[in-house]
């Protein structure tokens, strides 16, 4: 059973420092280094109104609609998902590709769902992501699947043109 070990604060610091080397690779036309499992979101400030960018991990995929889901490792607080709350409209770059989107938070289940299904892909990364939210598991589908309805929120971007078919 899933359990909070610890309130876990928004990363500060050198910390910050290195969770933000990923957007300067991006910046540099170096993001297609990071290859398809990562993209830099740009979203609007929901106070300032300004351009605010965040590299994320790409949890999953639907090939029909060419949606990226993506995880808000640290809760429903953290800036980015609180900002798309209030401006969906997003632009989304992963590797070489630009694309503008819209961003839509996931209800509970759904977000249930998908961290059970990343859980199941991707073992070490889930396991690491729980120590990095504070957040103790026993492992199971179904403790992932409580997590990403209680803990961690999952968002569908949709891309604004539908995926080209080969």
């Amino acid at each position: 059973m899933a359990v909070r070990r610890t309130r876990v604060p928004p990363p500060s610091g050198l910390r910050r420092v290195a969770f933000r080397v990923p957007v300067l690779l991006y910046r540099r036309h170096l993001g297609w280094l990071l290859g398809g499992r990562m993209l830099l979101l740009t979203h609007t400030g929901r106070t300032s109104g300004l351009p605010r960018q965040v590299v994320l991990e790409v949890t999953g995929r639907d090939p029909e609609t060419g949606a990226y889901h993506l995880a808000s490792g640290f809760g429903p607080g953290a800036q980015w998902y609180r900002n798309i709350q209030r401006t969906p409209h997003v632009t989304v770059q992963v590797g070489r590709r630009r694309m503008s989107a819209v961003a839509e938070p996931l209800g509970p289940e759904e977000s249930g769902r998908l961290m059970a299904a990343y859980a199941l892909r991707h073992p070490r990364l889930a396991r690491g992501l729980m120590r990095m939210c504070g957040l103790e598991t026993d492992g199971s589908a179904e403790d992932y699947h409580r997590i990403g309805r209680t803990h961690i929120p999952f968002v569908r971007v949709l891309p604004d043109q539908p995926p080209a078919r080969r």
